[in-house]
């Protein structure tokens, strides 16, 4: 399935590009999602907890950025994994444009979803993923506001004399105060709004 998500940032569209490619630094503005490897620059291992009424789904895989064209402000990123419990995976390619908003920027985000096993049953009908997908996308989108707000846009790493080779990186291990994880998302209040919509949007056609 195919969908369109969209949100603002407050910052002008160079500066909201460099955020939004900071992957660890706007992880944890994702409800439910966890950052565990850094793989290389690009490349990104993790987890995401989604709650739909009294089913908990965690799914652990690797995000990877595909293609980056900085000059368009255009990514495409293509995610898979899967369920902890074996109960299905879900595969996503996403691309993302950012541009100008007023004095911020807006970002687009067109994705691809493929959902399969068990876990394809619960998103049928009445647009529960749209909806789910949408919510997401306006909880990190305020988190990230909140972010911004409070430290200010991330203020360019010194470059070395001599820059080492880019590396894979070791397990992300937890320090004295490491940043907070968003709560999974309560996927029963989602049901309810997508059924709601769906039902009020049919008395609008009718």
């Amino acid at each position: 399935m195919e969908f369109d998500n969209s949100f603002e940032v407050p910052l002008p569209p160079d500066e909201a590009w460099k955020v939004l490619l900071d992957i660890q630094r706007i992880a944890p503005c994702m409800p439910g999602a966890e950052l565990t490897e850094v793989v290389d620059q690009n490349t990104y291992k993790g987890k995401i907890g989604v709650r739909l009424g009294p089913v908990a789904l965690t799914f652990a895989g690797i995000v990877k950025f595909e293609q980056i064209d900085d000059a368009a402000r255009t990514a495409r990123v293509a995610a898979q994994g899967t369920d902890a419990k074996g109960r299905g995976g879900a595969n996503a390619a996403s691309v993302f444009r950012l541009e100008p908003a007023g004095e911020g920027s807006k970002v687009l985000v067109h994705t691809n979803l493929t959902l399969s096993g068990a876990v394809a049953q619960y998103g049928r009908g009445v647009g529960i993923i749209q909806a789910t997908a949408a919510q997401l996308m306006k909880q990190f989108a305020a988190c990230l506001k909140e972010k911004l707000a409070q430290k200010g846009p991330a203020a360019p790493a010194a470059t070395p004399a001599s820059p080492a080779p880019m590396r894979p990186s070791p397990p992300i291990e937890a320090t004295a105060a490491p940043a907070p994880t968003a709560k999974p998302i309560a996927g029963f209040a989602l049901i309810a709004k997508a059924i709601w919509s769906w039902i009020t949007g049919a008395f609008r056609r009718s």
